[in-house]
């Protein structure tokens, strides 16, 4: 215990940590792309969510306890039906969001990011996202074994937590046009 408070005391502040068994990991810097994907995913779930009464959205740098570790999804979402009625906790989740939003980075180990998705669901997330810029897919994962691809040609729903929610899944991905 006292390496991992030791092994704490010296990060960089200016880097984010996910605590992961115990220990921190770094969350590398991504890019662009994955940034502006994120971005445009939060901005449209964000304004549905809120005109719509449905909960909050919550971006890239918000904490959430998932089973032992602290993890920060790139987007999140919280059910009204959770958020206590003095609002958002001072620092983080003690509980896992409704809907955790990963956006797959180059730099990205699938063994890495399957463990954090089985983590998600084992602690209670209805549904995880996974975003892949590279393929320009969302896959969407209900279970392990219940899992849904969608491609540029297909609308991204979320009938069971944001219903009416829809997007066209190449509107996420398509750069704007030069004039």
């Amino acid at each position: 215990m006292a390496a991992v408070l030791e092994e704490v005391s010296t990060l960089d502040p200016d880097k984010e940590y996910e605590i992961v068994n115990g220990i921190p990991e770094e969350k590398e810097m991504a890019g662009a792309g994955h940034g502006r994907v994120g971005a445009k995913l939060l901005a449209r779930l964000s304004m549905f969510a809120e005109e719509n009464d449905l909960g909050v959205v919550y971006g890239p740098d918000t904490t959430f306890k998932v089973g032992v570790n602290d993890r920060l999804p790139d987007i999140s979402f919280v059910a009204i039906e959770r958020i206590p009625e003095i609002g958002d906790p001072e620092g983080q989740w003690q509980l896992s969001p409704n809907l955790a939003v990963e956006v797959v980075s180059p730099t990205d180990f699938h063994e890495k990011v399957i463990n954090k998705v089985l983590e998600y669901l084992e602690s209670g997330v209805a549904q995880v996202w996974l975003v892949s810029p590279e393929h320009k897919t969302i896959t969407i994962y209900y279970s392990l074994t219940a899992v849904k691809v969608l491609g540029e040609n297909d609308v991204l729903t979320c009938q069971e937590l944001l219903p009416g929610f829809s997007c066209r899944i190449s509107d996420l991905f398509k750069l704007p046009k030069r004039r």
